[in-house]
């Protein structure tokens, strides 16, 4: 056989390399089998610390820094505590811990000094729902018995309590609109004249959940209200289902803005499937489930695969798209949330995982961007990474939907949340969020009573169900 230079055969081996690297690092990421899942999941959240900084000297804990590209502008506080869920439920599905002293820090350094999640940095220009992401990403470690925090540090579950806590306080209910809080908190926020459903379901969600919990029926009670109230005004379409985003005081909350995105229904379902969970499977919670389901497998996976509605158009060469900052980050709170779903109410399930596997294998798919050859984007259905030196969207929102599309792929394989009935250790405190001003009287403390009036709450609330059956923030 006859053989080549040195030279002839460097050259033959880069010709060689070339026609192979593109095919290679365009392959996107594998998912078919478990161990495929955790590597690409692996990858994901290596790649998607990259764009977190809180770590290094210098820099501060928790944050995300801004800008993500200069056409969208800052990421916003909310989005640093949706990350660090993100990763509480990375560890909870892969049992990667290589993170969490990362997600330790930041969820403890942006408490405040109250520990409420009311930090003065951000306080000034603090939404209700700005304080529920941080609120939500703490209950979740509870339930997913996250790794405590040291002793003399605020635990998972009080720090659920304590924003729960401020956000009942009659300081931010009135009687405008016939209840539900506002999209602000203080007073001098543009915005505060609006009451959103964004900042609602977060109050809606926590309620449920510390409900299923702790036992507490007080929980449920604002959970059960809150809805109703939801539904009252119409921000939940009667006909449909749709969800829409909101109405101003100053009209009654009557201008409903008919914006839909795709958080808005998923936490609702989300929440639902934790009171269809702690009301013993009632009816009301169960149709509830599958409607807002139907709506939302309708708007927002027409093909299988996510996609936002108010921003996401079929990709067309040199367009650029309409997603703020945050919308990018939405996708991967729906698969998430829509994945627990299928543990605490496990009737969704074989409507609801065939749609997401797909679309998580569409997300996987598309991440072959970037020098790597496997930076992710937004737009999953066209199965190709779009440039964002064109479409200026790849980021930490792109990434960190991609990590928990792929990462919730393990779903079947993990314990469903705990309570603290159900082997929970985070410990909570029915005074939490009162050092703040105007917090709401502290729940009190659950007795051997409270769990035998669980029948009784359940009877009450869909009592209350029946009479009514019949924006996130584009910035702080």
């Amino acid at each position: 056989m006859p053989t080549m230079s040195s030279s002839r055969w460097l050259a033959a081996t880069l010709v060689l390399a070339s026609c192979w690297l593109p095919t290679a690092l365009g392959a996107g990421y594998p998912v078919g089998t478990t161990a495929e899942i955790k590597d690409s999941a692996r990858k994901l959240a290596y790649d998607l610390m990259l764009y977190y900084h809180g770590n290094e000297t210098g820099m501060i804990p928790g944050i995300l820094p801004g800008p993500p590209t200069e056409h969208l502008g800052d990421y916003y506080w909310w989005e640093g505590g949706a990350m660090m869920g993100t990763y509480i439920d990375y560890w909870h599905l892969t049992g990667d811990p290589s993170y969490n002293d990362v997600v330790t820090e930041g969820m403890l350094h942006q408490t405040g000094p109250n520990e409420d999640y009311m930090p003065p940095n951000h306080t000034a220009s603090l939404g209700n729902d700005d304080q529920g992401f941080w609120g939500m990403s703490a209950m979740l470690a509870a339930e997913n018995k996250f790794p405590n925090p040291p002793e003399g540090k605020a635990q998972w579950l009080a720090l659920a309590q304590a924003v729960f806590n401020t956000q009942a306080s009659p300081e931010r209910h009135d009687e405008t609109c016939g209840g539900g809080i506002r999209w602000q908190v203080p007073p001098t926020n543009m915005g505060y004249d609006y009451k959103n459903t964004i900042a609602n379901a977060c109050f809606f969600n926590l309620g449920a959940r510390l409900a299923r919990y702790t036992k507490n029926e007080t929980y449920a009670m604002w959970a059960a209200k809150t809805f109703d109230w939801l539904w009252t005004v119409n921000y939940i379409d009667h006909a449909d289902w749709r969800v829409y985003d909101g109405g101003h005081v100053g009209h009654n909350c009557t201008d409903v803005n008919k914006a839909q995105f795709s958080y808005n229904v998923a936490l609702l379902i989300h929440g639902c499937a934790y009171m269809w969970d702690y009301t013993n499977g009632s009816t009301i919670w169960e149709t509830r489930i599958n409607k807002l389901i139907e709506s939302i497998l309708r708007d927002f996976f027409p093909d299988g695969i996510a996609f936002e509605v108010p921003c996401e158009g079929k990709y067309v060469p040199g367009a650029e798209g309409g997603c703020t900052a945050d919308m990018l980050s939405f996708k991967g709170y729906v698969h998430r949330w829509l994945s627990v779903v299928t543990k605490i109410a496990p009737f969704t399930k074989a409507k609801l995982r065939p749609v997401l596997d797909k679309s998580a294998r569409a997300a996987a798919a598309q991440c072959t961007g970037g020098e790597t050859g496997r930076r992710c984007g937004f737009y999953w259905s066209g199965g190709v990474f779009v440039d964002p030196a064109v479409d200026k969207t790849s980021g930490a929102g792109e990434a960190m939907s991609v990590l928990a599309a792929v990462s919730s792929m393990l779903i079947d394989e993990a314990n469903a949340p705990t309570t603290n009935a159900t082997g929970g250790t985070s410990k909570g405190d029915p005074n939490a969020g009162s050092k703040s001003r105007g917090a709401v009287e502290p729940l009190a403390p659950i007795t051997v009573g409270d769990r035998a009036g669980a029948a009784i709450v359940t009877i009450l609330i869909l009592g209350s169900a029946v009479g009514t059956f019949g924006w996130m923030s584009f910035g702080d």
